[in-house]
């Protein structure tokens, strides 16, 4: 079983990054980056779907995503750079794979370091995703984080640990079905949890008392409260 602490650096981090959040505005424009695990179930829409239940914060996004991409495909294909030099963007959501391995750890931090470039000439802040491993691979979670953390340390930017998130809940409620079918890409279960860690890192708000209930794309997403409030619980304690 994983140790329910993060890694001594990581925590390090995190509590940097949660003094640096952002605080609360009444427009908040968001660029999503990154491929599967930012489009299925539509994430960033999960994330408005919060801003407008908490009421405090109008948030819009946009995103750039494409099937088994990660960020050095993104700088190749170039549409990510030139959404970001539109402007007007107040973050940009970073994401790739998993990320474990060492040369994916390198991979990943020099092409956060290239998107911080360009986010810098456009005005906007870097936050990176932080995902989670396969089903088949549980154990390789801390270094997954340790990897996104690293990259948002080498660029001063914000961590949302949505991965560290899903650990944290399912060590209350070990049957939250976060992952989907294929056992790598998230249930509206798993989205939902990393909206509520992307909404809070990106507002600093609290999130008790969100809905439990959604309506993405025409399609209502119901989670029994008590495990709504789990999720809550768990996206707060990776952003205190």
């Amino acid at each position: 079983m994983r140790p329910l602490l993060l890694p001594a650096c990581v925590l390090f981090f995190l509590g940097s990054c949660a003094a640096q959040a952002p605080s609360s505005r009444p427009e908040l424009r968001v660029l999503f980056i990154g491929n599967s695990l930012t489009y299925v179930n539509d994430l960033p829409a999960i994330t408005v779907e919060l801003a407008r239940a908490d009421g405090a914060v109008s948030l819009e996004t946009a995103t750039v995503a494409y099937p088994n991409y990660s960020l050095d495909d993104h700088l190749i294909r170039g549409e990510a750079a030139r959404r970001i030099a539109e402007g007007g963007w107040d973050v940009v959501v970073l994401q790739q794979g998993p990320s474990a391995l060492p040369l994916s750890r390198v991979a990943l931090i020099a092409a956060a370091q290239q998107f911080a470039v360009l986010c810098a000439a456009a005005g906007a802040r870097v936050a990176l995703y932080s995902v989670w491993p396969p089903s088949s691979q549980p154990e390789t979670l801390d270094q997954v984080t340790a990897s996104y953390a690293a990259a948002a340390d080498s660029i001063g930017g914000l961590l949302l640990p949505a991965g560290w998130a899903w650990h944290l809940a399912w060590r209350q409620d070990p049957s939250l079905p976060l992952y989907g079918p294929d056992g790598f890409h998230p249930s509206p279960y798993g989205s939902y949890l990393a909206a509520l860690v992307i909404y809070r890192g990106l507002t600093g708000r609290s999130l008790t008392g969100l809905p439990d209930a959604l309506t993405i794309g025409g399609v209502v997403v119901n989670i029994p409260p008590g495990q709504a409030a789990t999720m809550q619980a768990a996206a707060t304690q990776v952003l205190p």
